[in-house]
């Protein structure tokens, strides 16, 4: 499958895999919005999702050594989107500066870094059913935790 993207601007990366069977493409850091309450990274790169597909937009592993956490946990980019693909971050530590302004620190990416990835799916043909009763299990309708610890 080929899946086309387009550079919205000169810097942009293009997405690529450090191996050849990794899942996901990562994807570069080309600007930084530095908010108050979270850190949003452009990548200058829109996407051509084929139909019957999504990406998927996650942090990469790294994303353990930054004090971020991706606030919408996985991103989705449906076929339909032709926009950039940024990926916003909550701070989980804040950084001010000697004007108590809020800023990026050591432990945050920077531009021309990989900030996160994109893996693209095969969505299944799926059809919802309303039905009356639903077939019987163990767990049943317990809930979080219900499993064990």
């Amino acid at each position: 499958m080929k899946v086309r993207y387009k550079k919205l601007k000169e810097c942009a990366v293009e997405p690529y895999k450090k191996h050849s069977i990794d899942a996901g493409f990562d994807l570069t850091a080309t600007w930084i919005k530095n908010t108050e309450k979270y850190l949003e990274y452009g990548t200058d790169l829109a996407f051509e999702i084929p139909e019957g597909y999504v990406g998927l937009l996650f942090p990469r592993s790294s994303v353990r050594n930054q004090d971020l956490m991706l606030k919408n946990s996985v991103g989705v980019v449906d076929a339909s989107y032709r926009g950039e693909i940024k990926f916003s971050f909550y701070k989980t530590k804040e950084y001010l500066n000697q004007y108590g302004e809020s800023i990026i620190g050591a432990d945050e990416y920077q531009i021309g870094e990989r900030c996160g990835q994109i893996v693209i799916m095969k969505i299944p043909d799926i059809k919802m059913i309303e039905v009356n009763e639903l077939s019987e299990t163990d767990r049943g309708t317990d809930g979080y935790g219900s499993s064990g610890k």
